[in-house]
């Protein structure tokens, strides 16, 4: 990668012009998960069928995402992002047009695969101006991706409450956000290869550095997705709470997350990312012990809030730590995320398949085991620790707290 030396002012309007980025990646997501049961509808799949095809975007993402690398040697990294940030965002109309299983699936494997390509490239370009800021950033774009999500599921809350349909709320939808998206990679910072730099292979099996951050990441996503997709459930059917009442234990499981992660890089810069991690984990490992022991709706969730708060940074440090452990970021990145999303992908249907089998407290025994994870592996993310290197004086000025 050229070694170009940016001012402070590039520097620190790359680093907001990334966050545009990860809030509009944020803010698609949010936009499907909200129309799914009119897209539902509308192909006539039953629900079986509904989770065989929401299998097809975490497939087409872990395809697609090697080539990310692949894609921004090619064109640099602020084209690539541009190209890869349009097609996520007008990839958002697909679900909604197709009329049947098949069409559906693809249309998700399509929206799956450009969805990974843009979040390695993003993540990719965080870490980069991460290093040149001299301090964690990663939690707050991170941060900033789940307040895009929620930006995008309230409008898709209100687009549903007024039977508006889909495919007319999708394109309108990935209209703005192209627009958006596109305008914010104008100042993102422009990283080219080096001349003599060789480009990644098109697929490769993820570096063994990947593998074990990786491994740190699915305990945390693994929660993350279990709590999403069972807190509800799981107050209704185990503590006979009210409808309302578990929407809220969700939702409220989302904002801490959300919060923490805004606020997280503080405690990075002040702790260390294998400090934050293991206290997170202890946190979390606690709150999935309130969820076990609960017989009240509010131990639990309080439970599912401490899981939230403990888990929230830690995919944002598995990247940082990823694009630091060896000569090719975009390759770690590739496997630490290839890594997540097949956790976001088995964590709902494990948990409910252990509760079928044992019970869904059984269940969040399991969530409460791997959160003790974060905690013993913590170490493998020290390289998010690492010695900042030398700045020029023109760089030095981009890491002052005005930055």
């Amino acid at each position: 990668m050229s070694d170009v030396v940016y001012d402070r002012r590039e520097v620190r309007r790359a680093r907001y012009a990334v966050a545009a980025v990860f809030a509009v990646h944020g803010a698609v997501t949010g936009s499907f998960a909200t129309r799914v049961p009119w897209i539902q509808e509308h192909a006539s799949v039953g629900a079986g069928q509904l989770g065989l095809a929401l299998a097809f975007p975490a497939l087409g993402a872990s395809v697609a995402m090697p080539l990310a690398g692949r894609v921004s040697h090619r064109f640099g990294a602020r084209n690539a992002l541009r190209g890869l940030i349009a097609l996520w965002t007008l990839s958002l109309i697909l679900p909604s047009l197709a009329p049947n299983l098949w069409a559906l699936c693809g249309a998700l494997f399509v929206y799956g695969a450009s969805a990974g390509m843009a979040d390695v490239a993003m993540n990719a370009l965080g870490v980069e101006i991460e290093n040149r800021l001299g301090r964690s950033i990663m939690s707050g774009l991170h941060g900033l991706w789940s307040a895009g999500a929620l930006v995008g599921s309230a409008a898709g809350t209100l687009a549903a409450h007024l039977g508006s349909d889909a495919r007319l709320h999708h394109a309108l939808a990935a209209a703005v956000l192209t627009v958006l998206g596109l305008a914010a990679c104008t100042w993102v910072l422009d990283i080219q290869p080096a001349d003599d730099e060789e480009p990644p292979p098109r697929f490769a099996l993820p570096p063994k550095s990947a593998l074990l951050i990786g491994a740190v990441g699915f305990c945390a996503v693994f929660a993350e997705g279990a709590s999403l997709d069972w807190s509800a459930v799981y107050l209704r059917d185990r503590l006979d709470s009210s409808a309302g009442l578990a929407a809220a234990c969700t939702t409220g499981f989302t904002l801490t997350m959300a919060i923490a992660r805004l606020v997280g890089d503080k405690v990075v810069d002040r702790f260390g990312s294998v400090y934050t991690v293991r206290v997170g984990g202890v946190l979390a490992a606690l709150g999935g012990l309130l969820v076990v022991v609960a017989g009240h709706p509010a131990v639990a969730m309080a439970g599912f809030a401490l899981m939230g708060l403990g888990i929230a940074v830690v995919v944002p440090l598995c990247f940082a730590a990823a694009g630091r452990s060896g000569p090719n970021p975009s390759l770690a990145i590739a496997g630490v995320a290839t890594i997540t999303y097949t956790s976001g992908l088995v964590a709902p249907s494990a948990i409910g398949g252990l509760a079928q089998a044992t019970s869904l407290t059984a269940s969040f025994g399991l969530v409460t085991v791997l959160a003790c994870g974060l905690v013993a592996f913590a170490g493998v993310l020290r390289a998010g620790d690492r010695d900042r290197p030398k700045l020029s004086a023109e760089t030095a000025a981009a890491t002052s707290p005005r930055a």
